[in-house]
């Protein structure tokens, strides 16, 4: 596929190494028949290692056969986590270093993950667009405070720390983008 063809999340090979592609920067030519380039930010399957890699929009990656399993989050067995089959039932174990930073987003029962796969062997974990996660340790609220848009901060159950506006309380919970790692609204 060509350069400009990749999407956020496809699963490539380059110089025999396969790699996710977490994020893409689009730079413009400058001046007349300039070619536009692209500055990948990928990390291998499986390992998590990052690797940057700027192409011209011409320029060809093998895009990588890849199924997708949804998923719920079961329970964690050490260092690893492991994740049941919506479908089947199947044990998904995937390794702390290949969940990454994404950690802190796995809470209880969390469904509607993809648990990514090729040849067989999990490899990767697509989360959810946001996951809803209960606050236990905030500031409390100024008198006024909802009429300003000052934020504060507050620590979730995973110990992921995130700032929420002025009004959310400790036990309360909130969704969190799993994307930006932004408050995204008032979960329940």
């Amino acid at each position: 596929m060509k350069a400009y063809d990749v999407k956020k999340g496809n699963v490539v090979e380059y110089n025999n190494t396969v790699y996710q592609v977490r994020d893409i920067e689009r730079s413009a030519a400058q001046g007349r028949g300039g070619n536009v380039k692209f500055r990948f930010t990928m990390y291998s399957v499986p390992g998590g290692n990052k690797f940057d890699l700027s192409l011209g929009g011409d320029d060809e990656l093998r895009e990588v056969e890849l199924s997708r399993r949804q998923a719920t989050y079961s329970y964690r067995d050490g260092d690893a986590f492991v994740f049941l089959d919506d479908e089947d039932y199947t044990p998904y174990t995937l390794d702390a270093n290949v969940i990454g930073d994404d950690a802190g987003y796995i809470v209880d029962d969390l469904s509607g993950c993809y648990v990514q796969i090729i040849d067989d062997l999990p490899v990767g974990l697509q989360l959810p667009a946001s996951v809803a996660m209960e606050v236990i340790e905030t500031p409390p609220e100024l008198k006024g405070g909802t009429a300003t848009k000052r934020p504060k901060p507050a620590r979730l159950s995973t110990g992921l720390e995130i700032m929420v506006p002025e009004y959310i309380v400790t036990g309360e919970r909130v969704l969190v983008s799993t994307a930006s790692g932004e408050f995204a609204g008032r979960a329940d």
